[in-house]
């Protein structure tokens, strides 16, 4: 039985250099390589005779799924078995398939402008591989630090429906505590622990996170740079499921009411023009193969609009002409088309360079994530482990929680039958005493770093302690040591537990 073959020197060569442009490892390109070829030639693929370039080891390809590709193959081939020479050696079917994929990633590599994101955007459409394939009856048993006194493990169990209703997480304290660091160490153990299938949209608002090369290996996360290299997000907010008139109203009221939520200089007669120019720009896209506008189409309806009226250019043509020149979307004209479905993806949105907008461009993006969770099915449950799809993380979580946008409350509240959960990281268990929401009642997980000026009303519905414990810890919360942590207790019988957090370069 071979242990490794050896790819074409051409393949080789196409593999590291994709390697260097989408940071993905080789082996993982390998794999996209092969459902590439497969997908597209089946048993039709060419022979490689050309065994002088990389190595190429069976554990490292196959992973956990050998007999997944094995069936692949048969059923390609429609074959009752695949030999061990046909399954993995130097004149390999797997080999002709790598080799073969190889020179089809570097034809989509060239079409789509020679950037590596795009061409993983266009994989993402056009093959299902090993990697999105739902992690059933999986348990995310994150471990994350030891009680103080007794020195005993904790873990959180993400996914558990039996011991816990919902997976949403809140982590409080003020800055240098080491509440990021503790938030990257289980996002990055989440990422391993599932093998890759529980993606995260994380919105970095102070860019402190974006540079941490050893996070963005680890969780093999795509960052996008926004205002930086001329770096775009490639998603265009007014995709919509169907572009019937009815759901085009309600998307254009709907957004209307988040440019609102984040702008109180915009009043009824604003919205009402704002929601007027966007059902403008889906009638003027309608019956072109891409039926959604972009800011630039919102922009100039707008803007042309004020002027038939004489109206002078007021805070909404402001927001819309800084969507629109900031280039922070895709637009029509761009090389390479949206992205499609955000579910499938793990990004990293940086936006600390961004010197306004930042809570619109995430409520954008939260917008898009709610839709496509709609008319997902509910995610599947095995053993009571719930298959987590998705994770929401909003960094600097107190510009958020104050604002009533729609589109966050619904991810929260219905998200847990759909596998999405919310990560929220602020400074205070404060930030989540809003009147016109229940955050407390769906935050399952809660961690309070050192903090300063904690009302004890706050640390008690967080906690769900005593008012008597509650009054107790505000002194012990603001006193607390860096990786220090104040959390619900797993035991019923006790109100809170106190622990050190495992820092991420202690795992990693």
């Amino acid at each position: 039985m071979a242990d490794r073959l050896y790819t074409s020197s051409e393949a080789d060569e196409i593999l590291s250099a994709l390697r260097f442009e989408t940071r993905l490892e080789k082996a993982t390109l390998a794999r996209m390589a092969f459902a590439l070829s497969l997908s597209r030639v089946g048993a039709e693929v060419p022979g490689s005779p050309n065994f002088s370039g990389g190595e190429m080891k069976r554990p490292t390809f196959f992973a956990q799924d050998e007999t997944f590709i094995r069936t692949l193959l048969s059923f390609a081939y429609k074959r009752p078995d695949i030999s061990e020479e046909e399954l993995f050696s130097n004149r390999s079917l797997t080999k002709n398939h790598i080799d073969h994929g190889a020179l089809l990633l570097n034809e989509l590599f060239q079409t789509y402008g020679r950037s590596g994101d795009d061409l993983i955007a266009r994989l993402v459409e056009e093959v299902e591989f090993s990697g999105r394939r739902e992690n059933l009856g999986t348990g995310l048993d994150i471990f994350i630090g030891r009680t103080l006194l007794q020195r005993g493990e904790l873990v959180m169990e993400l996914n558990n429906t039996a011991r816990h209703a919902n997976s949403h997480l809140a982590i409080m304290g003020k800055p240098g505590v080491g509440k990021t660091q503790f938030l990257l160490k289980m996002l990055a153990d989440i990422r391993v622990q599932s093998n890759y299938q529980t993606n995260f949209v994380y919105f970095d608002y102070k860019g402190d996170v974006v540079d941490n090369e050893r996070f963005l290996e680890i969780a093999k996360v795509q960052p996008y740079r926004l205002l930086q290299a001329g770096q775009i997000l490639p998603i265009n907010p007014f995709v919509l499921p169907a572009y019937d008139e009815q759901t085009i109203n309600v998307s254009a009221r709907e957004k209307a009411e988040s440019f609102a939520s984040i702008n109180n200089k915009l009043g009824v007669v604003q919205k009402g023009t704002l929601t007027e120019a966007i059902r403008a720009g889906y009638a003027k896209r309608a019956g072109t193969p891409t039926p959604y506008p972009d800011f630039q189409d919102i922009l100039e309806i707008a803007a042309a609009a004020y002027e038939e009226d004489g109206k002078k250019d007021d805070s909404l043509i402001e927001v819309l002409r800084d969507l629109s020149d900031f280039d922070l979307f895709w637009k029509h004209g761009s090389d390479a088309p949206p992205i499609e479905k955000l579910a499938s993806r793990t990004l990293l949105i940086d936006m600390h360079t961004m010197p306004v907008l930042k809570e619109l461009v995430a409520y954008l993006v939260i917008e898009r994530m709610y839709k496509e969770m709609a008319v997902l099915p509910d995610s599947p449950v095995v053993e009571g482990r719930r298959a987590i799809r998705t994770i929401l993380v909003i960094d600097e979580a107190h510009n958020y929680l104050s604002q009533k946008n729609i589109f966050l409350q619904r991810l929260i509240r219905e998200g847990r039958s759909k596998g999405v959960v919310v990560f929220f990281a602020s400074q205070s268990p404060n930030d989540y005493q809003q009147d016109f929401f229940n955050f407390q009642e769906l935050l399952e997980f809660a961690y309070i770093f050192q903090c300063e000026g904690v009302a004890a009303g706050s640390v008690q519905k967080i906690l769900g302690c005593s008012s008597k414990t509650a009054k107790e810890l505000q002194t012990e919360i603001a006193r607390l040591e860096p990786w220090q942590v104040i959390s619900r207790s797993t035991d019923k019988r006790e109100e809170f537990v106190k622990f050190t957090a495992e820092a991420f370069y202690k795992n990693y």
